[in-house]
């Protein structure tokens, strides 16, 4: 792994957090800290730099919005395939191209302002809470970190760990969707069940749910955020805008309930529905 913005507060603080779950970080990059280190992990200017002396799966960006788009497409463009960016406040258009890019390369995605992604007792890249999460069979897919963390704990509850936990972000534009991500669990044998944690605002609850509708290979259950949020009301994330009568709390829930995925009343209800499907 390669943490992009290593020597800021946020990269020093977690990078110390995924070195303490064994993630393998080999490299940092902030421009001018080159020579530096921070938790014994050497510092570059370019991610360049760092491809030149490691070899690199994927980087988590800590780097400030304005700079982001940068800071992903440097990565992108030095060949690494997977790029998660932590950062929240990325202009759209920035995010936009991000994601263009990554199609072109091959190459995925996660956030922007994302918590995350945590593979359980294998590696954690981002910031995602790992004390409520055990090693299991089950994928988790949210859009809000704090709800991941209930969910996660809930399953935890009911005797069900997680298989990886992924954070797709709360933006309007972001670069993997819960499509992409049930496609990946799809394919995974360590995967036996998906859990999604939606809100609402956007229309990626209702693609997934077209999509499990046709084909139902794994077994699905979801969470549904703002049910209760009053008619022209907007939460905290960038993407929870609602748009006609798609994207509310009802026309999800509808959608994924008649793909047959069983929907929670309350986060706590995942882990019980998920029992009783596998």
């Amino acid at each position: 792994m390669l943490i992009q913005g290593i020597t800021g507060n946020e990269g020093v603080f977690h990078t110390r957090l995924m070195l303490d779950y064994g993630t393998k970080i080999v490299a940092g990059v902030t421009p001018g800290k080159y020579g530096e280190k921070v938790h014994g992990v050497p510092v570059y200017d370019t991610v360049k730099q760092a491809l030149e002396n490691h070899e690199i799966d994927a980087s988590g960006v800590f780097v400030p919005g304005i700079l982001c788009k940068n800071a992903a497409l440097e990565a992108l463009d030095g060949g690494v395939k997977t790029v998660v960016v932590i950062t929240e406040g990325v202009p759209m258009h920035d995010s936009m191209i991000i994601k263009s890019e990554a199609r072109e390369k091959g190459a995925v995605v996660i956030g922007p302002n994302t918590p995350g992604l945590v593979s359980v007792d294998e590696c954690k890249l981002g910031i995602l809470d790992t004390h409520h999460v055990e090693k299991g069979n089950i994928g988790v897919v949210s859009r809000s970190g704090t709800l991941t963390t209930e969910i996660t704990a809930g399953l935890v509850g009911a005797g069900l760990g997680q298989s990886t936990v992924v954070g797709i972000g709360g933006d309007g534009v972001i670069g993997s969707t819960f499509l992409d991500v049930y496609k990946m669990f799809e394919k995974d044998e360590g995967t036996v069940g998906v859990a999604f944690v939606g809100e609402i605002g956007g229309t990626m609850e209702e693609e997934v749910a077209a999509y499990i509708g046709e084909r139902r290979t794994k077994p699905a259950v979801a969470f549904i955020a703002g049910r209760n949020v009053p008619e022209g009301k907007r939460l905290g994330h960038a993407g929870a805008i609602v748009e006609g009568t798609r994207g509310t709390a009802e026309s999800k829930i509808q959608a994924l309930t008649e793909a047959g995925v069983k929907v929670g009343d309350v986060p706590w209800d995942l882990g019980k529905l998920m029992a009783e499907l596998i």
